[in-house]
């Protein structure tokens, strides 16, 4: 287990090193490895642990009857996914998580979060309140994709989502962590309509792009 990133993780930020290895036995964690396209967790499942991506990505999505997919969120190396369900009792699974590369993931019990050891160690208590801060931030996340699938427009719905990356990176060359089928069923589009209307407004000169890396001008 490689401390040193550990500590560098939102989930464990202010935890000294030497800290963590008696917090992971007392939070029953334990890792596993994915390949790419493996489902970690299924819709419907029930989770008791909340995953934290070590290495590789992972993809939140919703498929509905018909197949049609939506991306919600990409979980990128160093952030934690199920948590909330993890922290709730017998709370089915809306969606689907699923590993988006070769993936390693750190797994810790809901349970023992909620019900820490007699003890009740200060970096145990640092980690819930990580864990409320990480929460809330996603909280905030979801409602950005909300205002970026609000326009009825498919040029609406990219120009806001690629401002927003723009103002979050600070720069207006920006990376985006969907390939283009992923970044389509995360605006609630078609892919093929959205390449188009990204070609269209390249040769309009609004942005450039290559692969996931774009340019935005003015």
């Amino acid at each position: 287990m490689n401390l040193d990133f550990l500590c560098g993780t939102p989930l464990f930020n202010g935890i000294r090193k030497e800290e963590i290895n008696g917090l992971l036995k007392c939070l029953n964690a334990f890792t596993k490895k994915f390949e790419k396209g493996e489902y970690i967790y299924c819709c419907g499942d029930t989770a008791e642990n909340i995953g934290l991506v070590l290495s590789g990505a992972v993809i939140v999505q919703n498929d509905d009857f018909w197949g049609n997919q939506s991306v919600l969120a990409h979980i990128a190396s160093g952030q934690v996914f199920a948590e909330s369900y993890a922290l709730m009792k017998n709370q089915p699974l809306l969606v689907d998580a699923v590993a988006a590369a070769k993936t390693e993931v750190l797994f810790i019990n809901g349970k023992k979060i909620n019900s820490p050891c007699g003890e009740v160690c200060p970096c145990h208590k640092k980690l819930t309140d990580n864990l409320l801060r990480i929460s809330a931030l996603k909280n905030v996340r979801l409602s950005r994709r909300i205002l970026y699938t609000s326009s009825k427009t498919i040029r609406g719905r990219l120009m806001s989502f690629l401002s927003d990356e723009a103002r979050e990176q600070g720069s207006r060359k920006i990376t985006v962590p969907f390939d283009r089928q992923q970044l389509a069923d995360y605006l609630n589009v078609e892919r093929s309509a959205m390449c188009a209307q990204l070609s269209k407004m390249r040769k309009e000169g609004i942005l450039e792009y290559h692969k996931n890396s774009f340019m935005l001008k003015k």
